[in-house]
């Protein structure tokens, strides 16, 4: 499912609603593919809000063969469409340029109203730190202020308030320097292949296959590691590791 432009102003569904804050049109399938194909099995809403289509960082194979900037969105539009289909989630394309990707007023407006169309119940997006990659931190505090001001009843425009969702960050791709701790390690291995075929989607970034696949290996011994030798899981584990910016409210510890 994809949608050209964002907002959209669709009913509220009654699911539960996942929202995907992503500074290019690969980090969601990279980063959070296991976390979108697990909550579009379970029937939920996945929106992925994608601020760049990576024309100009991340398309370096395009550039090479001689492509041109309308090309390239294209080709990354389309890819991303591919890949959001193939996990089950919606993406709307803002367009917004990357390096650098600039926050403005215009910007956060459509993605408070992106939050307040979805109501999400959880929100993923990058972490603060990429010392390699200046779009990502943008894209976070983006994410993080227009949920901010969703939530506030005297901010302009259309649609309810959200409350306080939870927010998880994804892996970044240079993990160690990036400030990054795996507090959160979800199983993915019932939806690999799914994320493995969106990642497959992302020819101009095919170079990025095979380091993706090591890392939900890693992640996968990690989660084995730390779940206990008993739970019956699956000799090749394959995961994802997330950190939580805010407190997790709970009602007992597990």
């Amino acid at each position: 499912m994809t949608q050209a432009d964002a907002p959209a102003s669709a009913p509220r569904s009654t699911a539960r609603s996942t929202l995907v804050v992503t500074a290019h049109a690969g980090d969601f399938v990279w980063r959070a593919g296991g976390a979108i194909a697990l909550a579009a099995a379970r029937g939920e809403q996945v929106t992925v809000a994608c601020l760049t289509f990576g024309e100009r960082g991340e398309s370096a194979k395009a550039w090479r063969e001689g492509k041109k900037l309308d090309e390239i969105k294209a080709i990354r539009r389309d890819e991303a469409e591919r890949a959001a289909a193939a996990l089950g989630a919606e993406v709307r394309f803002f367009d917004a340029g990357d390096y650098p990707l600039v926050a403005g007023a215009e910007l956060t407006d459509r993605l408070v109203a992106v939050y307040r169309d979805t109501q999400p119940d959880v929100v993923l997006t990058h972490p603060t730190e990429d010392p390699y990659n200046g779009d990502h931190p943008a894209a976070n505090r983006m994410a993080l202020e227009a949920r901010i001001l969703a939530q506030a009843i005297g901010y302009p425009g259309e649609g309810e308030i959200i409350g306080a969702p939870p927010v998880f960050y994804f892996e970044p791709h240079q993990p160690e320097m990036s400030g990054f701790r795996p507090e959160v390690l979800l199983d993915i291995t019932e939806v690999w292949d799914t994320k493995r075929k969106a990642m497959e989607c992302l020819g101009a970034q095919q170079h990025l296959w095979a380091y993706y696949t090591d890392l939900a290996v890693r992640r996968g011994v990690q989660l084995k590691r730390n779940a206990g030798p008993n739970l019956g899981l699956a000799h090749t584990t394959m995961a994802e590791a997330y950190m939580r910016p805010f407190p997790q409210i709970a009602q007992e510890l597990a």
